[in-house]
């Protein structure tokens, strides 16, 4: 990836794209999918695509904004050539001004707040074909003597837009469609100018899913910016997966693939007309779906840091017992963030400290009579008698499954197993029993089955 800081223009005859962000605000989930799909386009085709900061409006433009872009690009892995900033370029737009103003194409206008410069509309009727929407016709009449500039060095966004791309040898625009309304001046200043027209393609709109524009107001947990999803725990290969689904499809059908795929996939003539509903639970599934491909090491990694504090300072907490603990949590979580959730609800505490039986009757698999409560503790008994056998070497949950087995199905897996996974978790719901007798090991194990009989002696 390029993250080169100096503005150098590259020139070159191949495909080239841009992605050209206003530092006006955070990176948003909506801009993904615009420089996802220049990127796809351009590699596919052996091109390069453009970082362009468009930061012309000093007032609003603001550099923690810019990093936030690149930093988001960065977490993405989507590379480019750049960053060009349109504030580095004035004098490249001052020439082509001066240039306008001798041919008359561009004049001085006197307004309240100073002069500025208006382009001299020729008012005809504009035409291009748009790669996604087939051919769009424009008059331009209405548009009047439209400004491009506050001063010689002060370009407004149609005309610098215009002439970077130009200069920058950009072949194609892909941009989203609230942007076909400006084309038409560009096009007109393109003619002034005498340079080529690039190839247009303009994107549906993400839409909320109330079909509203995209605003933290209709999304849920008012997410709406890349670092937001980052944040979360999201994985970025997920957030392009469900980005690229946002309009576009592959011809094979498939919905979960990995960036090279979908370079591989991707094609302008796959890009729907209409608007593209965001769905917080699809981008959920495609997260878990890709979460299911990170290797073991990966994932621990990943957990380690997300486990609060609170689950951290338990007593028998280890990154030893998390790792064996991992398989069963990565079952239940669709993003990182959901085990923060699941520790503020005490739901994967039993992993890290013995369950305390406040209703020992829960421990039987029987009502709470004395009979019941009689048999569940012969029960556990000879699962502490039959596991101690085992050797700490030969520990896992196949051993322990085998050397259970006929035992629990003799007297009804039910009496047998129940007792056993609640004795080992203090909960209605965990995993088998099996799973927990691994996860906590053979000392562990035997304890609690221990303080289970125990409990269960109260009763009797």
């Amino acid at each position: 990836m390029e993250l080169n800081l100096k503005s150098k223009i590259i020139h070159h005859t191949s495909v080239v794209t841009r992605y050209a962000p206003s530092p006006t605000g955070l990176f948003h989930i909506g801009a993904v999918r615009t420089v996802l799909f220049n990127y796809c386009f351009a590699k596919k085709n052996g091109g390069t695509m453009i970082l362009r900061i468009e930061d012309t409006d000093k007032e609003r433009s603001k550099k923690e904004y810019e990093r936030d872009i690149i930093d988001g690009l960065l977490w993405l892995g989507i590379g480019y050539d750049g960053p060009h900033r349109q504030s580095e370029r004035t004098e490249v737009y001052k020439k082509h001004l001066e240039t306008l103003l001798k041919e008359d194409k561009v004049y001085e206008s006197p307004e309240a707040e100073g002069t500025v410069f208006r382009f001299r509309n020729p008012g005809k009727t504009v035409r291009f074909h748009d790669a996604i929407r087939g051919d769009i016709e424009s008059d331009t009449k209405d548009l009047g003597d439209f400004v491009i500039a506050r001063s010689l060095i002060s370009p407004l966004f149609h005309f610098a837009v215009v002439v970077d791309d130009d200069e920058m040898n950009v072949s194609h625009v892909i941009r989203g469609e609230d942007h076909i309304s400006n084309t038409p001046r560009q096009i007109l200043i393109q003619e002034a100018l005498g340079i080529a027209r690039p190839i247009y393609a303009h994107l549906p709109l993400v839409l909320a899913p109330d079909k509203s524009k995209l605003s933290k107001r209709n999304l849920t947990g008012g997410m709406i910016a890349v670092r937001d999803y980052k944040n979360a725990g999201y994985l970025p290969e997920a957030i392009l997966n469900f980005t690229a689904l946002l309009g576009w499809s592959p011809e094979d059908g498939r919905e979960i693939f990995s960036l090279d795929e979908l370079v591989s996939l991707f094609s302008l003539d796959r890009i729907q007309k209409s608007g593209a509903q965001f769905n917080i639970q699809k981008l959920r599934w495609c997260n878990k779906e890709h979460m299911k491909n990170m290797s073991d090491d990966d994932f621990l990694k990943t957990l380690v840091a997300r486990i609060p504090t609170s689950l951290a300072s338990l007593p028998h907490y280890s990154e030893e017992r998390l790792a064996r603990a991992a398989v069963t949590i990565r079952e239940r979580i669709e993003v990182f963030a959901d085990v923060e959730d699941l520790a503020q609800a005490g739901e994967l505490d039993y992993f890290f400290v013995p369950p305390r039986y406040e209703n020992p009757q829960r421990i039987s698999s029987a009502k709470d009579d004395g009979q019941g409560a009689v048999s569940t503790r012969e029960h556990i008994q000879y699962i502490i008698d039959t596991l101690s056998s085992l050797t700490e070497d030969t520990w896992s949950e196949e051993t322990v499954k085998n050397a259970l087995w006929n035992y629990a199905t003799e007297k009804g897996r039910g009496n047998v197993l129940w007792p056993m996974r609640f004795a080992l978790s203090g909960r209605e719901k965990s995993p088998d029993p099996f799973t927990l007798a691994k996860i906590l090991g053979k000392e562990e194990t035997v304890a609690r089955l221990h303080a289970a009989r125990n409990a269960l002696g109260t009763l009797s």
